[in-house]
Formats: structure tokens, C-alpha cells, sequence
């Protein structure tokens, strides 16, 4: 097993490499979890410092950068100008959408891999979220007022652009942790967006889309699993509706693509490589690497996430281990093995008073990761944003 490392530590592997990228999470790494999502904030000095390091910052997440839940709109707030976060570069670089929503510094956007008749679509589906949310809780909540109901709705859909969402924190606390209530809103939430993949085949795009669970516990054939509320979690708050091939693993390859035709000029997978285009599985994601990539070109990775999973399935005694942050670290974690390189794989506590999940305590890691798991972390940020920002800040510094 790895030894866990100090934050100085982690440092100084960094600092001592010229060619590096760090690919970061956003919610729960550098933005606190809150129940609504349109209360998230970002700090100020974060977001100048990731500036600093320029093309070795890269973001992955599953959010968005546009439309009014995107990061943007959070960097702009945090700033307090438009004009001078363009002007002067301090838009988060990176993948979006989990794959398919690509910006540089000054927000430029890109979309490889995506289709007219897909981005239709998916424009449609807030509207039908909506009506099939409305129909689910006129049953469920028969007792609540038309503006209560209304008000949980507007929380519960993220109208993003490529990732419409029901996310069901605030639902899940208007009925007070009661755990057989919490079970049966989350089928409700799965009951939904599998109607929605239905209507998606009605229109001829059946192998378009997926459903993103988060948190999860891995896949069973080829669908996500579904973590159930528990005593000390709520387990899946969010499900979104995603572009197939949209996995953060494979965002991994678009960004190094990108890195290093940045350094050298020359696309290793190709210019007009995307997701879509990527292997599906974590080995054919390294052979390809390491048939395209030398190891001068490699950068050394550093990984940072805060969503995976661990869980023992009590029938096999089997693990069912996920997290939409799993894949791209484990690969990470792997790349540095074939590369021979220190890959940094960084594990961010986000669990708090307003979204619970499970927290790594000292050697307890129950809920995130088990003995046998493959992934092991080279440093946890115990306190959550906050404190993965304060060494962020050191680390900037050396830049």
C-alpha cells in the first residue's frame, strides 16, 4: 500500500518536474456542496491562482462551464467583472459536461464530439423533466402547497446545457432523513430519467445518452448501480442525463491530447479526437496511450477528486466500487505505473452539514475505498475545500 503522503510532500514531487498537468474536480474539491446548487461560490484568490500555472491546470468535472449553473458565472461573481475575468484569463480551463464542453482560459468553447440533433434534444429535456417531476410528487407529497412544490422542482433541475440533472438534496431533506422516504424519492429520480433515455429512443437517438448516478457503485451491465440511503448517507443525490463516451477517463486522453499538442505542436490521438472516440476500457485507455505517447512527452499527472465509492455487496462478499471521480484517478494512478513517473492521485473530503457523505478518518476509509481496492491515494485533504485551497495557494506559489 501507498504511503500516505504529507501536503509538502506532494509539493516538492511536483515542483520538481518540469512537464506536469494537474486534472481537478470542481464541486467538493474547490467549491464547498451545498443542497441548491445555485448557492455554490468559488473563493476569489483560488481562481487567480490556478491562473499562475496556465496550460498545467486542467479541470474535469461533470458540471458545466456555460449557462447560468455553469462555473463561469461563479469565477465572474467571485471577481465581480465579466470583462476582467476575460480580459486578463481567469476562466477555469479544462473539460466540462464530463467530456464534451471544452474552454480555454478566456473561455473560448469547443463541443468535440457532439451532434445538432443531440444538442436538440438535450434542450428539451429541463422541460420534460419538469412535468414528469411535477406528476411524480402531485402522488408522492399529496399535502405540500403548489409553491412548495414548485420551489422543490426549481431546485431539483439543473437546466445545464449538455448535463441536464435532478439533483435531490433539498427534496431529500424535506422529509427529514426518513430513510424508507429518501429510497423510494431516489426510484422516483431513477424512474424519471430512465423515461427520459425511453424518449430519447423515440427520436431515433437511442445510443446517445447514458445516466451519470452520483455517487454510484459501479456498473452492472453497463448500467450504473444505484447507492441507496443508509443511516449515515444519503448515497445517489444527483443523476444526470449524459452524452455516451461522456466518462471522465476519457476526458483524461482529450486533455493530455491537448496538452501536449500545446508543448510540441503535433495532436498524439489525432486534432479532431473526443471522447466518443476513446476506448472504452481502463487498458486499451493505457495501450493507447503508451502507442501515441512517449515518455518525454508524458506529463507527470496529479489527480485530484473527491466522489468514489466502496461497498460490500453482503450476498457475494463481493466490492462495488465507483465514484465519478474512480475512473480518472485510477488511470492516473496507472499511467504513472507504465510511465514510471510519480503520478499524484489527491483525495478531497467533501462531506458537510448540508450534503453527507461518507469521510475518510485517519485509516478509515469505509465507504470510499476497502483493502482490496486498486486505487490507493497519495494524499487526503481531511477539512475539505477549504483546506485543499490553502495548499493550492502554497503550491501556486512555486509557479
Amino acid at each position: 500500500m501507498k504511503m500516505i503522503k504529507t501536503k509538502e510532500e506532494v509539493i516538492s514531487t511536483i515542483i520538481n518536474e518540469q512537464n506536469i498537468l494537474i486534472v481537478q474536480d470542481l464541486d467538493g474539491v474547490c467549491i464547498p456542496l451545498v443542497q441548491d446548487p445555485m448557492k455554490r461560490e468559488i473563493n476569489k484568490e483560488y481562481v487567480k491562482n490556478v491562473a499562475k500555472l496556465k496550460e498545467s491546470f486542467s479541470v474535469l468535472t461533470c458540471g458545466e462551464h456555460e449557462g447560468r449553473r455553469g462555473v463561469n458565472r461563479l469565477v465572474e461573481k467571485a471577481l465581480g467583472s465579466k470583462t476582467y475575468t476575460k480580459e486578463n484569463g481567469f476562466y477555469l480551463p479544462g473539460l466540462a459536461a464530463c467530456g464534451v464542453e471544452f474552454q480555454d482560459r478566456f473561455s473560448n468553447l469547443s463541443f468535440p464530439g457532439l451532434n445538432d440533433n443531440e444538442i436538440n434534444f438535450l434542450a428539451k429535456v429541463p422541460n420534460i423533466m419538469e412535468s414528469m417531476l411535477n406528476t411524480e410528487l402531485n402522488i408522492f407529497l399529496p399535502t405540500i402547497s403548489n409553491s412548495l412544490r414548485k420551489k422543490l422542482i426549481e431546485v431539483a433541475i439543473c437546466d445545464t446545457r449538455f448535463t441536464p440533472t435532478l439533483n435531490f438534496n433539498e427534496i431529500f431533506s424535506y422529509v427529514k432523513r426518513d430513510l424508507t422516504k429518501v429510497k423510494d424519492l431516489q426510484l422516483i429520480m431513477q424512474k424519471i430519467m430512465n423515461n427520459l433515455l425511453d424518449e430519447s429512443k423515440k427520436v431515433g437517438l437511442e445510443n446517445s445518452f447514458y445516466l451519470h448516478m452520483m455517487p454510484n457503485l459501479g456498473l452492472l451491465e453497463g448500467r450504473e448501480i444505484m447507492k441507496y440511503a443508509t443511516q449515515n448517507e444519503f448515497g445517489t443525490t444527483d443523476i444526470q442525463f449524459i452524452i455516451n463516451g461522456a466518462k471522465k477517463e476519457a476526458g483524461l486522453l482529450l486533455l493530455l491530447n491537448k496538452y501536449i499538442s500545446n508543448k510540441t505542436g503535433v495532436y498524439p490521438f489525432g486534432e479532431k479526437f473526443n471522447v466518443r472516440e476513446a476506448p472504452k476500457k481502463l487498458n486499451a485507455l493505457i495501450k493507447l496511450c503508451r502507442d501515441k505517447i512517449t515518455s518525454d512527452q508524458m506529463p507527470l499527472l496529479i489527480g485530484v477528486g473527491d466522489t468514489v465509492t466502496s461497498a460490500k455487496d453482503e450476498k457475494s462478499k463481493s466490492w462495488m466500487r465507483g465514484g465519478s471521480d474512480r475512473g480518472f484517478l485510477t488511470l492516473i494512478q496507472r499511467l504513472g505505473e507504465s510511465y514510471k513517473k510519480e503520478n499524484q492521485v489527491i483525495f478531497v473530503n467533501s462531506s458537510n452539514d448540508q450534503v453527507i457523505r461518507p469521510k475518510i478518518h485517519g485509516s478509515d476509509m469505509t465507504g470510499i475505498s476497502d483493502p482490496n481496492d486498486e486505487l490507493k491515494f497519495n494524499m487526503i485533504i481531511n477539512d475539505g475545500p477549504e483546506e485543499y485551497i490553502d495548499w493550492f495557494k502554497q503550491l501556486a506559489k512555486n509557479f
